[in-house]
């Protein structure tokens, strides 16, 4: 049995690029509504026209994360400064079968694909006979089996070379680290040729060292956006939605977020006009869509809050306060003395910093302090003189 805290250490080891700087990238067959869905996210106007491969070069853009907690502290502070959170969003050319050999637009496809941290996967539920689709019916099962099938068969085929590359390393000098590494690939390897995504094998925190050098594909998380049509959406009753999710839970588990990419197209051109209701803006499903990509990149942020500024700083779960410090400025993480941290929920419901003080709720923490959601940061370092953030 491992020590103690090797188990810790395996816990916290994840999938996926150590940073803070994470991209979704938006995927599905030709002519399911990703453009008109990105185009939406982001408030943009790229072409979102009826036929494959509209979308060639991948349209790349950062999008406000939503949150309550900024607005209120933005309303407390009055500052001269408000930066939200963002979110990174990519939107990739239309997948056809046989991607993974080139066909269509499949190279381009999924090297953008290969260079993002996770996913949405866009699914249409929907028929519409003005809006063709490439497999001249709709059927989001054989969909999302295709998408699947060529990102595996994209990773297999990589596997393979990887494996008699680190073969042929084994057989010259025996070397200990392409051991390791053939064991690893074997064990994706045999995933794979059962159709299992990487992301759902066993990993200790040494394979997932091995395996996050090489970005395989199906590691990313993803989170299933169903594209309903707008009667639908309203009446939340769709015929492929069981069949979606029984699918999603049996391949590849992720968030599923029914939504209409026609509604939401609707309702920002509504919101241009001013036409808009309240009642009528509830029905987006944006917001919902934004946080949860962020959340399954496994991303958080702190605040620091003051009157010059409010702000969002983005950092990956698990984050140690000297690290958190580094995302400001290097130096707040090279000369880390502390964090005076204290909870949003503490600094609202007392209403000033002296109150959370008087309360004992104001507290300087360490190195090893785990940064939480939300919390409000000041950090004390000491780097040719000494500072506070």
């Amino acid at each position: 049995m491992p020590p103690k805290k090797e188990q810790q250490e395996e816990k916290k080891n994840k999938l996926g690029r150590p940073s803070n700087t994470l991209k979704m990238g938006i995927v599905g067959m030709a002519n399911v509504g990703k453009s008109t869905t990105f185009n939406t996210l982001c408030k943009l106007n790229v072409p979102a026209e009826n036929y494959p491969f509209c979308t060639i070069d991948p349209n790349n853009a950062k999008v406000p994360v939503p949150d309550e907690r900024f607005i209120k502290l933005c309303q407390i502070h009055k500052p001269k400064s408000e930066i939200q959170a963002v979110l990174s969003i990519v939107d990739i050319a239309g997948l056809v079968p046989g991607a993974h050999k080139g066909e269509g637009l499949g190279n381009a496809f999924l090297s953008h694909i290969k260079e993002c941290d996770g996913i949405y996967h866009v699914v249409r539920a929907f028929e519409d006979e003005n809006v063709c689709h490439t497999e001249l019916s709709v059927d989001p099962i054989r969909d999302m089996d295709i998408i699947s099938t060529e990102l595996l068969l994209k990773d297999l085929e990589f596997c393979n070379n990887r494996l008699a590359e680190t073969e042929h390393v084994i057989k010259r000098n025996n070397n200990k680290d392409a051991r390791e590494e053939k064991e690893v690939l074997d064990k994706v390897k045999l995933l794979l040729d059962n159709k299992k995504w990487v992301r759902t094998g066993d990993w200790n925190f040494k394979e997932i060292e091995i395996l996050n050098k090489y970005y395989f594909i199906t590691a990313k998380n993803v989170v299933y956006l169903v594209n309903l049509s707008q009667p639908d959406f309203m009446t939340r009753k769709n015929k492929w939605l069981k069949g979606i999710k029984d699918w999603v839970d049996a391949n590849c588990p992720g968030d599923i977020i029914p939504y209409s990419a026609d509604l939401e197209k609707t309702i920002f051109e509504e919101t241009q006009a001013g036409t808009i209701t309240q009642e009528r803006s509830k029905l987006s499903m944006l917001p919902r869509i934004i946080k949860t990509g962020y959340k399954t990149l496994d991303l958080i942020y702190f605040f620091t809050a003051g009157e010059d500024e409010v702000r969002c700083w983005t950092i990956r779960a698990g984050t140690k306060a000297p690290q958190a410090a580094g995302v400001i400025h290097t130096d707040f993480e090279k000369g880390f003395i502390c964090a005076e941290v204290m909870k949003y929920e503490d600094f609202v419901h007392l209403g000033t910093i002296t109150a959370v003080k008087a309360e004992g709720k104001y507290r300087q923490q360490g190195k090893e302090y785990v940064v939480e959601d939300g919390d409000i940061c000041f950090f004390k370092f000491n780097v040719g003189g000494g500072g506070k953030k």
